[in-house]
């Protein structure tokens, strides 16, 4: 699983003109599944999102989690994570998980990291035309894999 999060003053996710969610300062986590993902990397990635240290204190040092500061969060799916772009100029997505293995993993990691925050995760709607929208708060960017534990 992979994931990148973005540290957010405001996030939303709209699909045909309506907008479907919205937070205000907290993280969007865009996320990206495969067949190879399993419970355990779900949860090692709730986990490590929710208590990552990435929002200043008062001393403008990076260290508090989203959970201390009482912020939001909004995932949405995102098969392109997965992208292979090795040969040719036209990535490939073999890696990314099909629906049918996707949705119940991007359910299942909805859940964890709403029991890890405390309260209820925003998202995007799977397999949507979604514009998502967003301001960058630093900006702070973080790539994480769930394969690669470094």
């Amino acid at each position: 699983m992979q994931v990148t999060i973005q540290r957010v003053s405001e996030a939303s996710v709209t699909v045909n003109g309506n907008r479907i969610s919205s937070i205000g300062r907290g993280l969007l986590v865009l996320a990206g599944f495969e067949d190879a993902d399993t419970n355990e990397d779900l949860e090692w990635l709730a986990a490590k999102i929710v208590n990552l240290r990435i929002f200043t204190d008062n001393n403008d040092l990076m260290n508090l989690s989203v959970k201390d500061v009482c912020g939001d969060i909004l995932i949405v799916s995102q098969f392109t994570l997965h992208a292979m772009t090795k040969k040719g100029n036209r990535p490939s997505f073999i890696r990314a998980a099909k629906p049918d293995v996707a949705i119940p993993l991007y359910e299942k990691f909805i859940f964890l990291a709403g029991k890890e925050l405390g309260k209820n995760i925003s998202t995007g709607e799977f397999g949507g035309d979604m514009k998502v929208a967003l301001i960058n708060d630093g900006p702070v960017t973080i790539n994480i894999d769930s394969k690669n534990r470094e």
